[in-house]
């Protein structure tokens, strides 16, 4: 019988398998933050167990709230800054370098096809695009990942998602979670691999795969994956162009991570996306959602532009397509947050941070604050957000405020618009 891309990778990490369900594999990545990573810290130094597996394979990064607000979130900053010196863990990443940890660990070439990684953060799952397994997961097992570099996992079964079809103009990867978020539901992905294929998926860059894998979690799932392929090599050949002779080469080599053909799967769906118009959340959970048409009229008080899930340059250059030459209505508030440095910088080259100031947005500096109600964006009792981030629970962006989630484009036509409107009667 043959193999998942994931049982592949698993395989290769293997280093024990205390029972039938449950393995334990050794990790090529783990990613660190100034939210979780402190109380693993804190825990490993009450032990006596500060220590690393291996400094070269830790990166870091204070994103969530920087600069830092208030004391408590100076003291959580300060926790991770004093232990990446003090293990010398050199990708260490501070204001000034520092950026949203799924946009910018990849962005660094950190990320490769077959690697194992872990965080503690649900969003961990958008590394899958590469082609490696990345899981979310909580203290106790980040600290052991920390100390010893492995990770136990349950064998996870695979869902085979496969995306047919061609995109409308105006609709895009983002649409296209959504919409399958919303036939799976929350919970259609439990425990499960999310593996994306489908001629859309193999036509879509690299940042629009990093959105789809980014909200697998929304559906439950473990993590998201796509096989890597020319467009991933050409994404990282300047971190792997000493370990090929080219391009070409790499693509062969990257194939070994493709699933086989006659893979078992636990599940799989086929979704045709040529009809689908722009999709848009309508509730507090990520399955519910409509089609932008159904929104109409929703008035909105703030639009943010960001996160992990659309605040790379694609998106950015997506929203500034409606908003050259326009501007926001009176009412709303406008938020662009550059999901890194190299972003923001590749975002003024372009002209696109104009684009969105002579709109009336306010630009802030790279940060995950807004979309999860930490910083730059907090959300007041009753007020409406249109946002390109990939949650919209209850109080998520601040206590009392509602959250739609949108591609950047559809978040751009609102802005303009003062209320959720088709993005394409804008083009």
């Amino acid at each position: 019988m043959g193999k998942t891309i994931t049982q592949k990778i698993f395989d290769a990490h293997l280093r024990d398998n205390p029972s039938p369900e449950n393995v334990v594999l050794d990790l090529d990545v783990v990613m660190c933050h100034e939210i979780t990573t402190p109380i693993a810290i804190n825990d490993l130094v009450a032990r006596g167990m500060d220590r690393v597996f291996d400094s070269s394979k830790i990166k870091a990064v204070v994103d969530h709230v920087t600069p830092s607000k208030d004391t408590k979130t100076a003291t959580q900053a300060k926790i991770l800054r004093d232990w990446a010196r003090r293990h010398q863990i050199r990708d260490f990443f501070d204001i000034g370098s520092n950026g949203v940890c799924h946009a910018l660990f990849p962005e660094k070439g950190f990320i490769r096809p077959g690697y194992t990684i872990i965080m503690g953060d649900s969003h961990t799952c958008t590394h899958g695009a590469f082609g490696a397994f990345a899981a979310g997961i909580g203290t106790t097992d980040l600290e052991v990942g920390i100390l010893k570099g492995v990770c136990s996992f349950r064998t996870p079964q695979t869902m085979r998602v496969n995306i047919q079809g061609t995109l409308q103009d105006g609709v895009y990867a983002k649409d296209v979670i959504l919409n399958i978020i919303k036939q799976l539901t929350v919970n259609g992905a439990t425990d499960m691999v999310m593996e994306f294929v489908g001629p859309v998926v193999d036509r879509m860059s690299m940042e629009s795969r990093m959105t789809l894998c980014n909200m697998a979690i929304e559906a439950g799932g473990t993590c998201g994956i796509c096989y890597p392929d020319r467009v991933t090599a050409e994404y990282l050949w300047p971190f792997i162009e000493k370990d090929y002779d080219s391009i070409e080469q790499a693509v062969t080599d990257f194939a070994k991570w493709h699933s086989d053909a006659d893979a078992e799967y636990a599940k799989e769906t086929i979704v045709d996306v040529s009809s689908l118009p722009p999709q848009v959340t309508y509730g507090f959970k990520p399955d519910e959602v409509r089609d932008v048409s159904d929104m109409e009229g929703t008035v909105i008080d703030q639009v943010y532009v960001g996160s992990c899930t659309n605040g790379r340059i694609e998106d950015l250059r997506q929203a500034a397509r409606i908003l050259k030459g326009k501007k926001i209505a009176a009412h709303v508030r406008g938020i662009l947050a550059p999901a890194t440095p190299a972003v923001y910088s590749k975002a003024m080259d372009e002209g696109i941070i104009k684009i969105f100031m002579d709109a009336g947005f306010c630009v802030t500096n790279p940060t995950c604050g807004a979309c999860l109600g930490m910083s730059n964006g907090v959300l007041a009792a009753g007020e409406v957000c249109a946002s390109t981030t990939n949650r919209n629970f209850n109080g998520r962006m601040g206590k009392g405020g509602m959250v739609h989630l949108m591609s950047p484009l559809t978040a751009a036509a609102a802005a303009v618009a003062g209320h959720i409107t088709d993005p394409r009667i804008l083009l």
